[in-house]
């Protein structure tokens, strides 16, 4: 035993010596907000497999069609001859829109004002004209009922079953190509074996390399983050200090984004937020680490214990928080009260809240709630998009776990994303906070190519209104009056 026990410490020495290496060049390079451009190269390298694989899968496909049309003696359909039905959704393009099954001619909203693409029918039924048998309007005084009238809602009630536009959103995105995970599209890892090779190794190098390396940045992060502001809480409270957070919280952040290779492109950072109240869409729990990299951000949301609880008490110590307690959370008046003490102090970091307070999947933008509209101040909106081909940043609570979702995160290849920083926008004099709320998210939804949304995000855990269907049953009824 006394002669293995110098070769084994010399063996942890030599494992461990690269390891040390790597978090201090780590931290060195976090603190002075650099980069090597290693990422950056991952991430081209990564390009340039899924071209290859996608060639690759049309190669093969090509193969299979042709002896099938073989055995059939049949020809192969071209793909541009497929139907309009045959085109499935591709969301995760470059532009960020996604391509819908069907074409609508109405969708309801929430209420009678907020539906929209009425088609010319719907106009003329509500007011008063009718089409006549040669397919010319005519006023009729006195409107009677046809069945024809209803058609327009029944058809759109018909195609909110086929397509409906909120559970869309809260499922993962499908991608154009295979990004050689198997989890995200069909299992195209056995149609070659140069294929088979290449996901093989990929395998390998995101669970037996990947996968370790970003639990031990992510532990040493976390140690480092609670080292950090500890020491910057025993600073007196003043304008060092915050300078002080403001360069740790940058450096520490910036640590704990290694953990899972993020490539983060920033755009028009002059309208970076100094202060007042940083808006933005919903993706991912790590939404937040991914603009703290950039600028030091105040949080909003509920105290917890455990783990989370630990880290919200850490960043506290270094900078000014608002947290609630459960029973304080639902309370509307506490919440605008301690915004509007946060945002009436000058030197505070700007708070960060995301409005939609669920998660969307990185394709949409949906309702926005108007508490954070109401209390006043400048509100600085910014846009977040995922690129989907290195992994699914969205986290889908409903099927998921945390532990689960992070082990996704960590085993896929790398969150890449663009942020965009819009111009500050003010609530205008005679503008409700509801409309203001809905001015913002056009911003954002426009600048991230979103989908716009009018529906609220809760519709996730909850049925719709009942009201709702009563204000669409009474425009309903107007429209047979010619009201």
């Amino acid at each position: 035993m006394a002669l293995i026990m110098p070769f084994v410490s010399v063996a942890i020495s030599i494992l461990y010596t690269p390891f040390l290496l790597l978090i201090l060049c780590i931290i060195f390079l976090a603190s002075i907000g650099k980069s090597l451009g290693v990422r950056r190269l991952y991430v081209n390298i990564l390009l340039k497999l899924f071209e290859y694989g996608r060639q690759h899968i049309e190669v093969a496909k090509r193969i299979q069609r042709h002896d099938s049309s073989d055995e059939e003696d049949e020809p192969p359909v071209p793909p541009e001859d497929k139907p309009p039905s045959a085109i499935i959704k591709e969301n995760g393009s470059l532009n960020g829109t996604k391509m819908s099954v069907i074409e609508r001619e109405e969708i309801l909203g929430p209420s009678p004002e907020l539906n929209y693409k009425r088609s010319s029918s719907q106009e003329r039924v509500k007011n008063g004209h009718t089409p006549d048998h040669k397919g010319e309007v005519s006023v009729q005084n006195n409107l009677e009922f046809h069945l024809s009238h209803c058609l327009d809602l029944v058809k759109a009630g018909m195609e909110s079953i086929i397509e409906d536009q909120v559970t869309s959103v809260f499922e993962a995105e499908e991608l154009r190509s295979w990004n050689l995970l198997t989890r995200t599209n069909r299992q195209y890892e056995f149609l070659t074996w140069r294929l088979t090779i290449i996901w093989a190794m990929g395998f390998i190098v995101r669970y037996m390399f990947l996968l370790p390396l970003r639990i031990f940045i992510f532990f040493v992060g976390v140690w480092w983050l609670l080292v950090c502001t500890a020491c910057v809480g025993t600073l007196p409270d003043g304008p060092f200090k915050q300078k002080i957070n403001y360069g740790v919280s940058i450096m520490c952040f910036n640590f704990l984004s290694r953990c899972l290779s993020m490539v983060i492109t920033y755009h028009n950072t002059h309208n970076k937020p100094k202060n007042g109240i940083c808006v933005a869409n919903h993706t991912s729990p790590i939404d937040a680490l991914v603009l703290m990299c950039d600028n030091c951000y105040s949080l909003i949301g509920q105290r917890h214990n455990g783990f989370l609880g630990l880290l919200q008490r850490a960043l506290s110590r270094a900078s000014p928080h608002i947290w609630f307690e459960r029973s304080e959370v639902k309370d509307r008046h506490i919440v605008a009260q301690r915004l509007k003490e946060h945002i009436s102090v000058p030197d505070n970091p700007p708070i960060l809240i995301f409005p939609e307070g669920t998660c969307i999947n990185n394709t949409s933008v949906m309702q926005f709630k108007k508490g954070s509209f109401e209390v006043g101040g400048t509100i600085y909106p910014v846009a977040i998009k995922y690129d989907p081909r290195f992994g699914d940043a969205f986290w889908n609570s409903a099927r998921y776990g945390m532990l689960h979702y992070l082990l996704n995160m960590m085993t896929s290849w790398a969150i890449v994303c663009d942020v965009w920083y819009l111009p500050a926008m003010r609530r205008a004099e005679n503008e409700s906070a509801v409309e203001f709320a809905n001015r913002v998210k056009g911003v954002i939804a426009t600048r991230g190519g979103l989908v716009d949304l009018m529906w609220d995000g809760q519709l996730k855990r909850m049925k719709a209104k009942k009201e709702w269907r009563e204000l669409q049953q009474e425009e309903f009824s107007k429209r047979l009056k010619g009201e």
